[in-house]
């Protein structure tokens, strides 16, 4: 593996982390988040570093388009959340953090331990 490619997925990693480390000793629970303006920035700051990362990783490599579950998806929410910061919901992004923030985990944890 790249080292390029090995950071990229660590900081993936660091992002993901991050964003569980947001719901250390309170229930991940939707109504809290969606009346904390400074949680739900934050999290989409590290959804931008996640698909950022992610869009680096499939330029430099693109068989990492199979690796990484939804990885294409992850690149146009990236762009959603940075262009069209206006268009976001809440739901959909609280949608993301529970069905498909775990299983990304999973992948990025399985490819590092690889190398």
């Amino acid at each position: 593996m790249d080292d390029r490619i090995q950071k990229w997925l660590y900081d993936i990693k660091i992002a993901i982390d991050e964003i569980d480390s947001f719901f250390v000793g309170q229930p991940m629970i939707f109504s809290n988040y969606q009346d904390n303006k400074m949680l739900k920035r934050a999290i989409e700051r590290e959804l931008e570093i996640i698909g950022e990362a992610i869009n680096r990783i499939v330029k430099s490599d693109e068989s990492y388009i199979e690796k990484i579950t939804d990885s294409l998806n992850i690149i146009g929410l990236r762009n959603q959340v940075i262009h069209g910061y206006d268009n976001i919901s809440d739901e959909n992004i609280w949608a993301i953090l529970i069905n498909h923030l775990p299983p990304l985990k999973g992948d990025i944890i399985q490819l590092l331990n690889e190398n």
